[in-house]
């Protein structure tokens, strides 16, 4: 069966999100963590988190997705920003336990002037020292379109990184649709060959999630700017190569294109029909 979402707010908490997603014809969703820009975080409903669970477990909710701040950068020059980035993470990795055997998605960083390798061994570095054999949680690195400093735009970078943590099985890859073809994979019209590369490259055995995005930009722009299912360079044909390929069929399916609910409404609807 199909598993697909969007991305909701959780201001509301997991129940809410739950019944909002049911609402609009998804079965799994994703949010942010805390403020995307900041790093303030509501304290953990218990009753909430164990309300979600029985109410997921009844209505067939699969995997959710739980995002990182934007403005986590465990790569950056300055070491309280390093520092923050591995405290924050830490926090939200404790608070997932609440809602355990999910995912957790964040972007590798920006080594802004340091180089690649550096950033490659500072993102090892935080990782392996927040994450725990006892963890519930798979963190996911997600492959990023390449923009200025960004690490991750290249899946070797990603094979990277996962080389060097220690808790190897705690970590996966988040595919973004839009972030790939603006690194240069021609996702859309080449599906076979991008996932080729990516199963010699990392293994996808490691890839655990897709961001469903199409993109304002042309093949290898390197801008990472997300459109509307069927109003960017992918197409909607290109989007569903995507969903219906044989190595990605059975992974859950996130929407981040720039809609409101009654857009990301649409979008699902139309996604499972033609699917």
């Amino acid at each position: 069966m199909l598993k697909i979402g969007c991305h909701l707010s959780a201001s509301k908490g997991y129940l809410h999100m739950g019944k909002e997603i049911l609402s609009i014809g998804g079965n799994t969703f994703q949010f942010f963590t805390r403020n995307p820009r900041g790093g303030s975080a509501k304290p953990v409903d218990e009753a909430d988190a164990a309300a979600f669970r029985r109410f997921a477990e009844e209505n067939g909710i699969g995997i959710i997705l739980a995002h990182a701040p934007y403005t986590l950068n465990g790569c950056s020059a300055d070491p309280a920003i390093r520092d923050f980035a591995a405290r924050t993470m830490a926090d939200d990795l404790r608070r997932l336990e609440y809602v355990p055997g999910n995912l957790y998605n964040f972007h590798p960083g920006s080594h802004v002037g340091q180089g690649v390798e550096a950033g490659i061994e500072m993102i090892a570095g935080m990782l392996n020292g927040i994450l725990t054999q006892e963890m519930q949680t798979t963190v996911l690195l997600e492959t990023m379109a390449g923009k200025g400093s960004e690490v991750g735009g290249r899946f070797e970078e990603l094979r990277e990184i996962l080389d060097r943590v220690t808790l190897k099985e705690k970590m996966g890859i988040c595919l973004d649709t839009c972030h790939v073809n603006d690194a240069g994979y021609d996702i859309a019209r080449d599906p076979d060959g991008v996932l080729t590369a990516f199963d010699r490259v990392i293994g996808l055995s490691r890839l655990k999630a897709v961001h469903i995005n199409d993109s304002k930009n042309p093949l290898g722009a390197r801008k990472d700017r997300h459109e509307k299912i069927g109003e960017g360079t992918l197409g909607t044909e290109g989007i569903l190569r995507v969903m219906r390929h044989e190595a990605l069929r059975e992974l859950p399916f996130y929407l981040e294109t720039p809609n409101e609910l009654d857009g990301y409404e649409k979008e699902i609807r139309m996604l499972k029909e033609l699917y």
